[in-house]
């Protein structure tokens, strides 16, 4: 364990006690046996969130998880995740939300990559989950002109040190998308895990989409584009990627 670095998993709730416990359980499965955290950044949930959340604390200290939850006020999913990671403390930082989970073999297949490599980011395959109970999985990619089909938020694990120079902007539900594409931007070195590290349930707070929002959706997630110098062409990945988005929520 004095050689491998330490990692630090955040999970961002509000009213999540139908399936925060399976996020939980996900992280304590884990097969990774070098130094982990786990922190919980709840926003002042009004069900039993905090209930369930807190009756792990046994498990955690059990698996040698060091464990913090903190429930307080906050301007969002995104700023949530932002002071989750103002308190880790590992080198490596992973966020999985409440709804979704890791495959028990992610932080070890990550760490090893990290080790052999020295990545400032790493992401890979993600397995989505249908309404229905349907599965398929999104492939990882890395191109030159990478789009958000290629990339798996819930699969990412970032630097400590690389967000101490990177946040979530706050400013809406593509944040995750935009602060990829800057880090990117950057000249970072990037990882790509083709492997599937964690499983997506579409119709949470990022995937479930009233026909009346995708307009809006979509002229974000092109703003996005154009911040970061794609050409005016992307508008028609956007017009698709939310469209597909949409229909798969309903499925």
């Amino acid at each position: 364990m004095e050689n491998k670095p330490l990692v630090s998993i955040i999970t961002v709730a509000r009213n999540a006690k139908d399936t925060i416990a399976r996020t939980i359980e996900s992280v304590l499965a884990q097969t990774y046996d070098g130094p982990m955290e786990y922190i919980i950044k709840d926003g002042l949930s009004t069900d039993d969130t905090m209930v369930v959340a807190e009756s792990y604390r046994t498990a955690m200290k059990e698996r040698g998880i060091a464990y913090r939850i903190e429930s307080s006020e906050d301007k969002g999913i995104y700023d949530a995740m932002n002071r989750g990671i103002d308190l880790a403390k590992g080198e490596l930082v992973g966020i999985i939300n409440a709804d979704d989970i890791y495959e028990k073999e992610c932080v070890e297949t990550v760490v090893n990559r990290y080790i052999e490599t020295g990545f400032d980011l790493c992401f890979g395959d993600i397995r989505m989950i249908l309404p229905s109970g349907r599965t398929f999985v999104k492939k990882a990619r890395l191109r030159r002109y990478t789009t958000s089909r290629d990339w798996n938020h819930p699969t990412q694990f970032v630097k400590r040190s690389v967000y101490d120079r990177f946040r979530f902007r706050c400013e809406n539900i593509s944040d995750d998308m935009d602060l990829y594409f800057a880090i990117r931007k950057s000249g970072a070195r990037i990882e790509v895990i083709n492997r599937v590290l964690a499983d997506f349930t579409m119709g949470g707070v990022s995937s479930s989409i009233p026909i009346t929002e995708v307009i809006e959706r979509i002229r974000r997630r092109y703003r996005i584009y154009r911040r970061y110098g794609y050409s005016r062409l992307y508008i028609f990945e956007c017009v698709g990627f939310e469209i597909v988005k949409y229909i798969g929520s309903k499925f």
